[in-house]
């Protein structure tokens, strides 16, 4: 058993009650979890606030209590340990209870609006296929070697993320590659965690519905950067221009990379097919099965992090040209019918940008490029005009359906992304809320040669309408009606 005083080491204290020196059995910051001799750490949360659950938690058992503010009545034998920010605390006591596994392994950050889960992902792939045992913590999965765990968030709680880590450290793992999300760092949940590295992909509109404006969420990205130690490295895609604000204030090493700007490793397109990409990578050449501009910048942030981390180029580039393209991510299938169906995640406006004009600089012209794309409930509303301007402006044609409406009228949300379409672009367009008959619409409307996008919802295999889940796979779906239709 952990002790109380050896997991709050690092933790600033501005008031105890108590006794310390108490052996504890488990960490929580969910009251319902909490049994005898357990430390309950009340978190002030979006939706409910923990100190309203700390008599909850103590008549549960519970040894010690964390907390921004301690109860007006304390019990006698229970320890109450005051803090300026409970998140922050439990960060750290949970690297401390877990034995800090971070110091034990290379663990690697990747941030930014896009990219994230392709470059984790990949990079997980790329160091197991080198011979490394390896980890992921990303949005898709949790890889622990190659035992797969589910996930449900981009970077998750403090104590599932160290608890994770010592199941690597426990296996042996060498490298760990973790998605880390704005709200991840945010809410502090990478405090007490030692990177190795960290990368950043771009920043574009997203997230505003949970950070007030484009510049707490850029601030937010900058202070994962900030806090890297001395000896770790930070690799920042210069072509956009918040790479250079990641690197303003942090103490680790810097390093760049771009297509367009001069850096440390760049790289030239010199085809882009749906069979691939021809790159050159710092003067070598490499064909890869992944497509578009925006992969071209994941493989580069990908052969940059290999060589950081010390493995031979030419087993690097070997490796990358065997890395397929991850779940949801620019997925894609040719049907009987010789039409090309993609499915890509892009539910952002600079994402959805990027993978049409992808495509369409892909195509001759002379095929109909049909896209189906919604926008989530009960999150950024801002964004759905600029996605529906988008989609109508680079597709011949567009049916705007239901994404995960979630506790939102998906009516209402169609609406909204039907207002940013331009006049010239209206007879593009039509809509149908249920998304399963406008992705059968889509493929119906697709004559040979043509390609259909279905956006938004990539890897996910589940459509969330009020607080309910129910199967849904875009790929799978996709993939059965233009065989259907085919026979």
């Amino acid at each position: 058993m952990s002790i109380l005083k050896d997991i709050l080491y690092k933790v600033t204290l501005e008031k105890v009650v108590g006794n310390t020196s108490v052996a504890l059995r488990e960490l929580h910051f969910d009251s319902r979890k909490v049994g005898l001799d357990d430390v309950f750490v009340a978190i002030r949360g979006t939706l409910s606030d923990g100190h309203n659950y700390i008599k909850k938690a103590v008549n549960q058992g519970a040894i010690a209590v964390i907390c921004e503010e301690i109860p007006s009545e304390v019990v006698n034998g229970i320890t109450y340990v005051q803090v300026a920010d409970s998140q922050q605390a439990l960060a750290i006591m949970a690297s401390n209870f877990y034995g800090n596994p971070s110091e034990a392994i290379k663990l690697i950050g990747v941030t930014g609006t896009n990219g994230k889960t392709t470059i984790s992902s990949l990079l997980y792939e790329l160091f197991k296929a080198a011979g490394f045992e390896t980890g992921l913590l990303s949005t898709v999965k949790i890889m622990v070697g190659n035992k797969q765990y589910e996930t449900s968030h981009t970077t998750p709680d403090s104590l599932t993320i160290n608890r994770y880590l010592q199941e690597m450290v426990e296996a042996g793992v060498e490298y760990c590659f973790m998605e880390v999300s704005s709200h991840g760092i945010h809410q502090k949940r990478t405090e007490g965690l030692h990177f190795t590295g960290g990368i950043f992909t771009n920043l574009s509109h997203d997230h505003l519905d949970y950070h007030k404006d484009f510049k707490e969420y850029r601030d937010v990205k900058k202070k994962f950067f900030d806090e890297l130690p001395k000896n770790a490295f930070a690799l920042v895609n210069v072509d956009d221009k918040n790479g250079e604000v990641m690197l303003q204030n942090t103490k680790a090493k810097k390093v760049t990379y771009a297509v367009k700007s001069y850096a440390d490793y760049k790289v030239q397109i010199l085809e882009n097919q749906f069979s691939g990409l021809l790159l050159k990578i710092n003067n070598q050449e490499l064909w890869t099965r992944l497509i578009g501009n925006f992969n071209a910048y994941n493989l580069l942030a990908i052969y940059a992090t290999a060589d950081l981390l010390g493995l031979e180029t030419i087993e690097t580039l070997q490796l990358m040209s065997t890395l397929e393209s991850v779940d949801g991510r620019f997925q894609y299938l040719i049907s009987p019918g010789k039409i090309t169906a993609i499915v890509d995640y892009a539910h952002t406006p600079d994402a959805l940008k990027n993978v049409l004009e992808t495509i369409n600089a892909i195509r001759t012209g002379n095929e109909e490029l049909i896209t189906v794309v919604g926008c989530g409930g009960d999150r950024d509303s801002a964004k759905r005009p600029k996605m529906g301007k988008i989609a109508a402006s680079l597709s011949t044609k567009v049916i705007f359906t239901s994404d995960n409406p979630r506790s939102e009228n998906p009516d209402a949300i169609i609406e909204a992304i039907e207002k940013g379409v331009s006049p010239e672009h209206y007879k593009r367009t039509l809509s149908i809320t249920d998304r399963k008959q406008a992705i059968k619409t889509a493929c119906q409307m697709a004559q040979e040669n043509d390609i259909i996008l279905v956006a938004g919802k990539g890897h996910e295999t589940y459509q969330e309408v009020n607080g309910k889940r129910t199967d849904f796979d875009d790929f799978k779906i996709v993939a059965e009606i233009l065989n259907a239709l085919n026979k």
